[in-house]
C-alpha cells in the first residue's frame, strides 16, 4: 500500500530535509515517527528537498507499507512521535504509480521578508530581513522578466545536482503588505538555492543598486558570480506542490503560512 502525507515544518532547527548519517533532518524525524506507527522501518520520498533553515507548509511525501492502519493513525499517531515543529496535516491512500516527486507538475515557494530598519526578535528564523527601503514595483518589473523558460545558471548553487539549469517559471510575484514583502514563485522544478538567489538579486534591484533590466542581463549571462549573494534561508517556505486532480490529493492551501500579525496593513 502506498500512502501520501501532507506535512509542514519549521526548518530552523533542522539540517534540511535530506536524511544524514548524523540525523537532525526532517526526513530522519518523520521516518522515525512513521516507523513506530508501522511497527517496522518506513522510508519516505518527498516532493521537494529543502535546505537547512528552510520551512514548508505544503510538503508532500509518500511511503510504502504492508501494514493496515486507519488514516488517523498516520496523522495523529505519527504527530504524537514527532517534534513539535513538524506536523502531518493529512494522509491519503494513493495509486502504486503515484510518486511525490515525479507526479508533481509544479512547486510553489514563498519568501517572507521584513523590510524595516531594525531586525525583529519575534520573527527571527521565520522571515528574512532587509534594512534599506525596498521598492516592490521595481522588484515586480524585474520579476516579470523571469516568466517563461530560461537558463537559470546565474541563480544556481555550485553544488546543485540538477541535470539542466533550464526551468520554466509560471509565477514570479512581489507584493508589499506593510513592513512585509512577499515573493511568490511557481515552476515545474527549481535549482538548488534558486529562490534565495533570485530574492537576493531582486532586493538589489528594489534598493536601487540596479535597474529592473539587470535581471534579463543575469539570465543571459549564465554566471552565478554576477548575481547577488544568496539570501537568508529563514524566510523561505515550500508553500505548495501541485498535482493533477486524478490523484485525489487535498488541494494545496497556503493558509498556514505565518500570519505575522502587526506586519501587514498600510505601507510604512
Amino acid at each position: 500500500m502506498r500512502i501520501a502525507l501532507g506535512i509542514d515544518y519549521d526548518g530552523s532547527a533542522f539540517h534540511g530535509w535530506q536524511k544524514q548519517p548524523g540525523g537532525g533532518t526532517v526526513q530522519d524525524a518523520l521516518q522515525t515517527a512513521l516507523s513506530r506507527i508501522a511497527g517496522g522501518p518506513v522510508a519516505v520520498v518527498c516532493a521537494g528537498r529543502t535546505d537547512a533553515g528552510v520551512h514548508a507548509t505544503g510538503q508532500v511525501v509518500h511511503f510504502d507499507t504492508a501494514v493496515e492502519r486507519p488514516l488517523t493513525a498516520w496523522v495523529r499517531g505519527t504527530n504524537s512521535f514527532l517534534p513539535a515543529t513538524v506536523g502531518v496535516r493529512w494522509a491519503q491512500p494513493v495509486a502504486e504509480d503515484f510518486h511525490a516527486r515525479y507526479s508533481a507538475y509544479a512547486r510553489c515557494y514563498r519568501y517572507l521578508l521584513i523590510n524595516e530598519p531594525q531586525r525583529s526578535g519575534v520573527w527571527q528564523g521565520r522571515t528574512g530581513w532587509y534594512h534599506h527601503p525596498l521598492d516592490a514595483d521595481r522588484m515586480q518589473a524585474a520579476a516579470d522578466l523571469l516568466l517563461g523558460e530560461h537558463d537559470f545558471s546565474s541563480f544556481r548553487a555550485a553544488e546543485c545536482q540538477a541535470k539542466s539549469p533550464v526551468k520554466t517559471m509560471r509565477l514570479a510575484a512581489v507584493r508589499r503588505a506593510g513592513k512585509l514583502i512577499i515573493f511568490d514563485f511557481e515552476a515545474g522544478a527549481f535549482l538548488q538555492h534558486m529562490v534565495r538567489n533570485l530574492v537576493g538579486s531582486l532586493v538589489y534591484i528594489g534598493q536601487g543598486k540596479h535597474a529592473p533590466e539587470w535581471m534579463a542581463h543575469l539570465l543571459q549571462a549564465r554566471e552565478r558570480r554576477l548575481a547577488a549573494p544568496t539570501f537568508s534561508a529563514a524566510g523561505l517556505y515550500l508553500a505548495a506542490v501541485r498535482y493533477d486532480a486524478h490523484w485525489g490529493l487535498p488541494a494545496s492551501d497556503d493558509a498556514l503560512l505565518p500570519a505575522l500579525s502587526g506586519l501587514g496593513g498600510s505601507d510604512p
